[in-house]
């Protein structure tokens, strides 16, 4: 968000457009957000958390995350293969600038996560605070 200081109130909101192009991807977002959950995370176990999502959604849209140096993949040489999942710096960076975002949905009344898909939170508890 860039103010120009010759026009009171006016938001120029064009360094945003290759971002949103990335992020307005209805799973990016909740993909981002449950490898930062997690640190790591194993594509299965990505899947069962994202509830909902095909595995070919899921894996065109990381592929698409490592491209935009989001999220690194890493393989092991392993029986049975494994590959893992992290946030790059930049990946990090996105999921903390979702924050403010996130206070301000749970800031409006009745804000109750009974649907939610993510393990770490109890089902139908009220979120408090982030």
């Amino acid at each position: 968000m860039i103010k120009n200081s010759n026009i009171h109130g006016i938001i120029c909101l064009c360094p945003l457009e290759g971002v949103i192009d990335i992020i307005s991807k209805k799973w990016t977002l909740l993909i981002i957000n449950e490898i930062g959950n997690h640190k790591r995370i194993r594509y299965n176990d990505l899947m069962k958390e994202l509830q909902g999502i095909s595995p070919k959604t899921l894996a065109d849209t990381l592929k698409d995350l490592r491209k935009h140096n989001l999220v690194k993949r890493e393989p092991f040489n392993e029986i049975p293969p494994r590959v893992d999942y992290t946030l790059t710096k930049d990946g990090e960076q996105l999921r903390e600038a979702i924050v403010p975002l996130l206070r301000w949905a749970l800031s409006k009344k009745g804000t109750v996560v009974a649907h939610c898909s993510c393990s770490i939170i109890e089902k139908g508890k009220k979120i408090e605070r982030i």
